[in-house]
């Protein structure tokens, strides 16, 4: 069982973290929070003092970490972990960013013999915790037969969307549907507040008929449906305003760059920017339904 190196362990990488533990895998955790670290030792990792100490003596190297520029700083920069690890290493950057970044990353990867995989996530902190999350995985065949034993410790559903880039393209279309899917939901339920109809019974009804999906059914914007959902719980989050926001303009990034016709993406990026901007970043994305309803 290879040792791992784990670099960000905040909201997701934690209990990453925790669950790599639980299956028997050594792992040397790193984040700039000591708060952070303090946790993982807690579960178990062995403390590392940087990026770069984490990756050393390791076989494999996932990081968790907020955006492209985060990842080249690991990589490339300022840690430099491509310099560090030993050649035929597996690195697996599970983070959200931009197309054009991981497949640079993989690309200067393998011009030194390493192997890597761009394996973003679906499922949120629930999903986390649970191990239940989703992996979209871009990069050769190699690498992801490598890296599935391991994500499998971590997540329920295991894909490999293709070449390198293949996983922050599919999150990107994924997170834009779901976006929308929830507006959709939000402003349907809007209007039965307003019509008068009763929400159970509004979701009773479509969550049976043509309109049910995810977003409606697994995580309905309005309390009492969907007990489990954020709406019950004054949209503490799962999946944040501001992480469903960065992943809209990561999806309006893309699209410019492909010449993507995406207007009701457009449209739901400037929706969540506009709620995030009234001071709602760390609501649940599902409190959208407050934004559209005026409450």
């Amino acid at each position: 069982m290879p040792k791992i190196g784990f670099i960000g362990l905040g909201n997701m990488g934690g209990p990453m973290v925790a669950n790599l533990i639980a299956a028997g895998h050594e792992v040397r955790a790193f984040d700039i929070s000591a708060d952070a670290v303090a946790r993982a030792t807690e579960a178990g990792a062995v403390a590392a003092t940087s990026g770069a100490d984490a990756a050393k003596g390791v076989g494999v190297v996932i990081t968790m970490l907020p955006a492209g520029k985060h990842v080249r700083s690991v990589f490339l920069e300022d840690d430099k972990v491509m310099d560090i690890v030993a050649p035929g290493s597996l690195l697996i950057d599970c983070s959200t960013i931009d197309v054009v970044t991981a497949r640079a990353a993989i690309a200067e990867a393998e011009q030194r013999g390493l192997e890597m995989l761009d394996a973003p996530v679906s499922g949120g902190i629930g999903g986390a915790q649970a191990g239940t999350l989703t992996f979209m995985c871009g990069g050769t065949e190699s690498a992801f037969a490598r890296a599935k034993p391991i994500l499998e410790t971590m997540g329920k559903n295991i894909f490999h969307a293709g070449d390198a880039g293949a996983g922050q393209a599919a999150k990107v279309c994924n997170n834009l549907m779901l976006a929308i899917q929830m507006i959709a939901v939000s402003e349907g339920f809007a209007l039965g507040d307003k019509l008068g109809i009763d929400r159970q019974k509004l979701f009773d009804i479509a969550s049976t008929a043509t309109s049910q999906c995810w977003a409606m059914t697994s995580y309905c914007p309005v309390p009492g449906p969907v007990p489990t959902s954020p709406a019950n719980r004054d949209y503490e989050a799962g999946f944040t305003v501001a992480m469903m926001l960065k992943d809209l303009l990561l999806a309006r990034e893309a699209s410019g760059e492909v010449d993507a016709n995406t207007p009701l993406g457009a449209q739901a990026t400037d929706m969540f920017a506009s709620f995030a901007g009234e001071g709602n970043e760390g609501l649940d994305f599902s409190a959208i339904f407050k934004h559209i309803a005026g409450s």
